[in-house]
């Protein structure tokens, strides 16, 4: 009987390891600016995705035993013309799990992609905007703390994040959908090698702490040391990586030769320590 047990328990437990993520959808009536587009079908092959017109993140939360209560919405990369969706985006929301913080994959309306009638700066950021605002309207759903829910962009995706972070709007006290009372400031930012739209001329003080990383052969990497230079102006907590080797799209690293990149998680998982974004107990927090 107890063998029986056991083994009903493994079942399960693997069952679960394996089941499939919940895809939940940002606007259950659809996206405002969609409405030409709706019901169109997500396109998939290999490692991307296109053709969004419902978007909609994909749900991530770490073993419970792990859980720390830290989440981030995570924003894959592609140009705005398709999402690199499981390399920037399923895997590094499996490496958070390991962590203990919960990920909420985004999939966000592409601008660029052919026939797009969406806006650069607009609907991309309509959509993380409202993403965050869901996981810290569910935050107790799934057992998180509401002031430790960040965004982790990559690419084009951290133009994303740049477009949130710098422009964060407060919930509308008064609004009929109850999401859109939350606010949709990051409580920390993550941007790796990130593209130049949306960083400002100047960098609020009020912006959240951030991470940035980028390899120093990659075209894009100007942008990340100009953002290291403004958020120093601002004074807001800020730590970035500049490696000598790796050019652009290395996305977790571990597909690289480099052992630069191959480690390279383990600096955002050290800064997220080091910062008590991982610390599930306020008063520590509150000490650092």
């Amino acid at each position: 009987m107890r063998v029986f047990c056991c083994l009903v328990v493994a079942l399960v437990s693997l069952r679960a390891a394996f089941a499939e993520p919940d895809v939940i959808r940002l606007w259950p009536d659809g996206a405002p600016g969609s409405e030409a587009r709706r019901g169109e079908p997500e396109q998939a092959q290999d490692y991307w995705v296109k053709n969004i017109h419902d978007p909609s993140v994909t749900v991530f939360l770490p073993p419970k035993d792990k859980a720390t209560g830290a989440a981030a919405v995570v924003v894959p990369g592609g140009g705005h013309r398709l999402l690199v969706f499981n390399a920037e985006g399923v895997e590094v929301a499996r490496y958070l799990n390991s962590i203990g913080v919960a990920a909420f994959v985004l999939k966000y309306r592409l601008a660029r992609e052919d026939g797009s009638p969406y806006r650069l700066g607009e609907h991309a950021r309509e959509d993380a905007q409202r993403a965050l605002r869901l996981v810290r309207h569910r935050a107790a759903e799934w057992s998180l703390d509401p002031r430790r829910i960040g965004i982790f962009g990559f690419s084009a995706g951290g133009e994303v994040v740049s477009w949130v972070v710098f422009s964060p709007t407060e919930g509308e006290a008064d609004a009929t959908d109850p999401i859109d009372r939350e606010s949709c400031r990051p409580d920390f930012s993550v941007a790796i090698y990130p593209g130049p739209l949306g960083v400002p001329d100047k960098i609020p003080a009020e912006a959240p702490p951030a991470f940035l990383l980028v390899a120093g052969d990659d075209d894009l990497a100007p942008v990340t040391i100009d953002l290291l230079t403004k958020y120093r102006a601002a004074g807001v907590p800020v730590e970035a990586h500049v490696f000598t080797r790796g050019g652009h799209g290395f996305n977790l690293g571990q597909r690289s030769k480099l052992a630069t990149l191959q480690h390279w998680r383990e600096r955002v998982h050290d800064w997220m320590a080091d910062n008590s974004i991982l610390d599930p107990d306020p008063t520590h927090r509150a000490e650092r």
